[in-house]
């Protein structure tokens, strides 16, 4: 028996979303960068996009510096018609610069348009902002 092309898409956006979280992982925001497409866009709590892999690397690495120990966990796929929800947990310890030595987990979602490529062509991330604050300045546990 072979797979059915729905089989095949839903096994290749979880080796996206393993990649994706990987490379948030692993402190080089070009590597995320590279899972868009090259006018690809990612933008954070209906903020403004960062549009092409040069801005969506900045954006990456503004993290990256903030948490220097970042880990994001890949949680679920849930399909949302033409785009996919990918779920994650990021867990770090805010001693980037100017940081306040405080540890984080914030969990949130990211609404995936997938290219025909198999890239992200476009990604809006969401995540509850007060209670990232609140985190910042009192720890996931204060």
């Amino acid at each position: 028996m072979t797979p059915n092309r729905g089989e095949d898409k839903t096994v290749e956006l979880v080796k996206l979303a393993q990649r994706y979280a990987k490379a948030w992982c692993g402190q080089n925001p070009d590597t995320v960068a590279e899972l868009f497409a090259k006018n690809g866009s990612l933008s954070v709590n209906e903020g403004l996009p960062a549009v092409g892999r040069a801005a969506i690397a900045k954006e990456a690495e503004a993290f990256m510096t903030t948490f220097p120990d970042m880990v994001v966990t890949f949680d679920k796929l849930e399909p949302r018609g033409e785009a996919t929800e990918f779920h994650w947990t990021l867990i770090g310890t805010n001693t980037g610069p100017g940081g306040t030595g405080k540890r984080v987990r914030i969990s949130g979602y990211e609404l995936w348009k997938i290219d025909n490529d198999g890239l992200i062509a476009e990604s809006k991330g969401h995540f509850d902002s007060a209670e990232y604050e609140r985190q910042l300045d009192h720890g996931v546990d204060g």
